[in-house]
């Protein structure tokens, strides 16, 4: 029988071994097509993607230089925004609902009803409830994004919304992230009162592989058109860009 020493000598040489192997050897990629189709739409959309990340908008606030009035009315588009997110995402669930994607759909409205209720917590901050909010009065470049969004909810397939929400989320996120840390350094607001900003600043582990197997499913069955998956992508990006526009002015 060999020695404990050549058992233990003969596992380091084995465990070493398995860790210089490449990844690929892990099996392949589940989603080959998916992941192909959304580099090409994140290369496309490169130029209104950082727009969007170097909008002047985050350079202001990170200046001190937006004025509580228009935090106030920041507040009252993200308002309107999220209810009406929260009504698309809840019909893309009863569109979606016993398809394989199906927690995709469901993680979408549950943290959009987060998101609600942090939302409220920021407008508190700011000396408005949630009656002010309801009074509130959108601009319309402000809202072209979930008008969009209830449109894909409505008539988009799986694919083409999975597809629109990875390539918008992360940049999204990359400002909301900015937003509450300039909100935190620069105007003194508390992370409790910031928490919106940081709930959006970073996806979850799940959310890419589950977006990417949507995509392959449609591709691969035909229901999705890459022409019209690239489409939602386009539109809802440019949307982004209408929104931060919108809450610029003032």
């Amino acid at each position: 029988m060999p020695s404990r020493s050549i058992l233990t000598l003969s596992s380091f040489f084995l465990l070493t071994l398995i860790s210089t192997l490449p990844a690929a050897a892990s099996g392949p990629d589940p989603t080959p097509r998916a992941r192909r189709l959304v580099e090409e739409i994140r290369a496309e959309l490169r130029p209104v993607e950082n727009q969007i990340r170097n909008h002047p908008y985050l350079t202001a606030l990170e200046h001190g230089q937006v004025s509580l009035d228009n935090l106030r009315a920041f507040a009252g588009e993200q308002y309107n925004i999220l209810n009406s997110d929260l009504r698309g995402d809840a019909h893309m669930v009863s569109r979606f609902g016993s398809t394989p994607g199906a927690p995709f759909f469901l993680d979408l409205v549950n943290g959009e009803a987060i998101a609600v209720g942090l939302m409220l917590d920021f407008a508190a901050a700011l000396g408005r409830n949630e009656a002010s909010l309801k009074a509130y009065e959108p601009r319309p470049r402000g809202q072209t994004y979930p008008s969009y969004a209830a449109w894909l909810a409505f008539f988009g397939s799986d694919a083409d919304i999975a597809a629109a929400f990875l390539v918008n989320f992360p940049v999204f996120g990359e400002n909301s992230g900015r937003m509450g840390a300039a909100l935190r350094n620069r105007y003194g607001f508390t992370a409790q009162q910031t928490a919106f900003f940081d709930f959006f600043s970073s996806l979850p582990p799940e959310f890419e592989p589950e977006a990417l197997a949507i995509i392959e499913r449609g591709l691969n069955s035909g229901t999705a058109d890459p022409r019209l998956v690239k489409r939602a992508a386009r539109l809802l990006m440019a949307y982004e860009k209408d929104f931060w526009d919108a809450v610029a002015t003032n």
